[in-house]
């Protein structure tokens, strides 16, 4: 396909590359085997329609409309989105080596971060103060590296690296299209990425995400990126996804370790049991890096390919010999395609005002790590007066424990969760 050769395509050869990715049932493969069989969009278009008729026992496709191509393509012009394929030089060069790379990405913002070596931060939506500060230092760490930090924009711990790394370098990895970020209260940030670091999708602009494209995000944000760090994953969470392609691409994994207790870092800890590299401080990741070398694809152990009743990323036409591609359950806007009722996946309805809710944003965010109070303060966005009462009523409780004058940490029942609720 072109790729790696340096050469852009004319416009009318994008309208054709968009028109074929944009068809129903081709994905990264089949569209691949399209180019190479008929050498060209054009000609795969044309032979197309016959070519799934005798394929799919008469049964037609739909075949992007050129108009409906020409309307993105002005719609992205108007919000400063560029499109790159993979022969062109402005796509991303780690990205281009896997095996369903892309074949169209739209960016938005500093196309010239996609050239500089990256670095994946992922973790837990629900993640522990101690966590987001991890995450965030690590974030500020390889960016004065002169890293990029990529990560998928989720609430948590992608948010918080995006945050600490705007001025220095970060890439944000849509699951929809550039016009349809997700979720929506991260409206701001998204601008502040637009103005300062990269947005990127595969998707149509408008595309709202479902359950399935966030995993097709995932292997994006690994694909972009030297290594994957994993700070904090409940056992069957998105970021596991990540670290799963991450394996599979042949990049190193690193898991930040975390207390037996917390179920929040169930999955790192299972990381490490399988191989993974432990990253207890930045320099564990910075240090590795610069050691350089090759990565042995498949360095951790087969039980890191955490998945059950998996379908395909992408419902290709089954024109040519099908390759393996992993894919997961369609169940709605998730991070993870194993999503059940109180799974990390599981999106969480907006929080009651902070006085009213101090209590259970406060048990969200401790775990068995201690953390600074007025750090908790901060990252909690509560006045430090409900902070302070929500701790007091968590002591009485028998919940709290206290280090030193200024440090706090969760007491678990056995078998407790994060929370009251269990969580």
């Amino acid at each position: 396909m072109n790729a790696g050769s340096g050469a852009s395509l004319s416009d009318e050869q994008l309208v054709d590359w968009l028109r074929l990715i944009r068809s129903e049932n081709i994905g990264p493969r089949t569209f691949r085997e399209l180019i190479n069989r008929f050498g060209g969009a054009r000609a795969a278009l044309e032979a197309l329609p016959e070519l799934a008729r005798k394929t799919l026992r008469g049964r037609t496709i739909r075949i992007a409309e050129r108009d409906e191509v020409l309307r993105e393509i002005d719609a992205a012009t108007a919000m400063g989105v560029r499109f790159v394929t993979t022969g062109d030089p402005g796509y991303p060069p780690l990205l281009r080596q896997i095996h369903d790379a892309p074949p169209v990405l739209s960016l938005r913002g500093g196309a010239a971060l996609a050239q500089r070596d990256a670095v994946a931060l992922v973790g837990s939506r629900n993640a522990s103060a101690a966590g987001l500060a991890f995450a965030e230092r690590l974030a500020r760490s390889l960016g004065r590296a002169d890293y990029v930090v990529v990560s998928g924009l989720a609430r948590g711990v992608d948010a918080a690296v995006h945050r600490a790394s705007l001025e220095t370098g970060t890439i944000a990895v849509l699951a929809g299209g550039q016009a349809r970020p997700y979720p929506a209260e991260h409206e701001r940030l998204v601008a502040e990425i637009a103005a300062q670091g990269l947005l990127v999708s595969e998707m149509p602009l408008e595309w709202e995400p479902r359950g399935r494209d966030f995993p097709r995000r995932n292997r994006i944000i690994s694909g972009l990126s030297r290594a994957t760090v994993v700070v904090e994953a409940a056992r069957r969470s998105g970021s596991l996804i990540t670290a799963r392609f991450a394996n599979e691409q042949g990049r190193e994994v690193f898991a930040v370790p975390g207390s037996p207790l917390d179920p929040r870092a169930e999955g790192t800890n299972d990381l490490l049991r399988q191989g993974a590299t432990l990253c207890a401080r930045p320099e564990d990741v910075l240090d590795s890096l610069a050691a350089g070398g090759p990565v042995t694809p498949g360095a951790l152990s087969d039980e890191a390919t955490i998945g059950e009743d998996v379908e395909p990323l992408f419902d290709e036409l089954d024109l040519f010999p099908v390759q393996g591609i992993f894919a997961f359950e369609e169940s709605g806007p998730e991070e993870s395609g194993f999503v059940s009722a109180g799974s990390e996946a599981a999106e969480r309805p907006s929080r009651p005002p902070p006085a009213e809710n101090a209590r259970e944003i406060l048990l969200e965010l401790l775990g068995p790590a201690p953390v600074p109070v007025d750090e908790l303060i901060r990252m909690a966005g509560l006045p430090a007066r409900d902070v302070h009462g929500a701790l007091m009523e968590l002591d009485l409780d028998g919940r709290l424990e206290r280090h030193g004058p200024n440090a706090v940490s969760l007491l678990y029942a056995a078998g407790a969760g994060p929370t009251s609720r269990g969580e």
